[in-house]
C-alpha cells in the first residue's frame, strides 16, 4: 500500500493512493498513520481490506497539500557515510561500523513543503536517503533478517544538511543536521510488502533541474537489515520511528571549488524508485 497524510500542516487526514493513482480517504477508517497503526495487524488489514473493496471516498487532490506520511514519530536516527561512492567522493575509508546520529522529528515536513536556508548558512547541502520506518518493536535483534522482518515500510526522505555547522563547528554533527525544515520525508509510505528488494532501489537528485546524485542502494555499505539489527544493540527501536540509511555520491560538499551549496531560490527534486518524488523550494529563514 501506498499511505499518505493530506491536508494543512497539523491536521493531515490519512489517505491511500490506490493502484490507479486515485487519491483515497482513509479517515472513516483509521485516525492516523503513526506508529500505532504500524503495529496493529488488525487495524492494517482493515485498511487492506477497504482498499481493496474499491469504496474508500475519492479525495479532490487539486490544491491539496501533502504532508509527511507518518504522524507522532517518536526518533530518527541517521547513518552517516553509508555508500561506498559516497565515502570515495568524500575522501574518507569506509566506516568499519555504521556512524550513527540523530535528527529531531520536528524537522520532518512534507515533500512538497519550503526548505528554509539557515541565517549564516554558506554550505546548505543536498542528500536523497531511503527512509526505513519501523512497525515492530525491535531491541537486540540478532541478524538481518531480523532487521528486515521489524520494517513496516520505507519512504523518500531529504536529509538536508549545513555543513560548515555539522563539521567546523565543534562537537557532533547535530548542529548540521538539525535546522528546521531539514528532513522532508514522503511523499508516500510504502508498505514493506511492496519493495522486492530494498537493495535494488535507485536514487536520484537534482538541482534546478541538473542532475546531481544518480545511485542506487546496491552501493550500501551496511544494507536495511543489517543497518535495523547493528542500531537495535544500541538502542530500542519502536513503531514509528524511523531510520535514514545514508546518501550515495554527488552531494555538493563532494564536488570541486566553488562546490555549488543551495541558496535561496534554488529548487530540489528528488526521488526512489517506486517511492515516488519530491520538490523544494528553498528560502531564507
Amino acid at each position: 500500500m501506498k499511505l499518505l497524510r493530506v491536508g494543512t500542516a497539523g491536521t493531515e487526514r490519512p489517505a491511500l493512493l490506490d493502484p490507479q493513482g486515485i487519491l483515497r480517504d482513509l479517515s472513516g477508517i483509521v485516525p492516523d498513520i503513526d506508529g500505532a497503526l504500524l503495529a496493529d495487524d488488525e487495524a492494517l488489514g482493515r485498511v487492506r481490506a477497504a482498499a481493496a473493496s474499491g469504496e474508500l471516498p475519492v479525495l479532490d487532490a487539486t490544491g491539496l497539500r501533502v504532508g509527511p506520511p507518518l504522524a507522532r514519530i517518536g526518533k530518527i536516527v541517521c547513518i552517516g557515510l553509508n555508500y561506498h561512492d559516497h565515502a570515495r567522493e568524500t575522501g574518507v575509508e569506509p566506516p568499519a561500523e555504521p556512524v550513527v546520529f540523530f535528527k529531531a522529528a520536528d524537522t520532518v515536513v512534507g515533500p512538497y513543503d519550503t526548505v528554509l536556508v539557515p541565517r549564516r548558512s554558506e554550505k546548505t547541502d543536498w542528500e536523497v536517503e531511503l527512509a526505513v520506518v519501523i512497525g515492530r518493536t525491535a531491541r537486540y535483534l540478532e541478524s538481518a533478517r531480523d532487521g528486515l522482518a521489524h520494517v513496516a515500510g520505507y519512504a523518500v526522505a531529504h536529509d538536508v544538511s549545513e555543513r560548515e555547522f555539522q563539521i567546523e563547528r565543534g562537537g557532533t554533527w547535530d548542529k548540521g543536521k538539525n535546522c528546521e525544515t531539514f528532513n522532508p520525508l514522503g511523499p508516500w509510505l510504502v508498505t514493506a510488502d511492496e519493495v522486492a528488494d530494498p537493495q535494488d532501489l535507485p536514487l536520484r537528485l537534482w538541482v534546478n533541474g541538473e542532475l546531481k546524485q544518480n545511485g542506487t542502494t546496491a552501493e550500501q555499505i551496511f544494507p536495511v537489515g543489517e543497518v535495523v539489527r547493528y542500531v537495535s544493540q544500541f538502542m530500542t527501536l519502536y513503531p514509528g520511528d524511523v531510520i535514514n540509511t545514508g546518501t550515495p555520491a554527488g552531494v555538493a560538499m563532494g564536488e570541486p571549488e566553488p562546490k555549488p551549496y543551495l541558496r535561496a531560490g534554488d529548487v530540489v527534486e528528488l526521488e526512489i524508485g517506486g517511492l515516488g518524488r519530491q520538490r523544494q523550494e528553498f528560502k531564507d529563514a
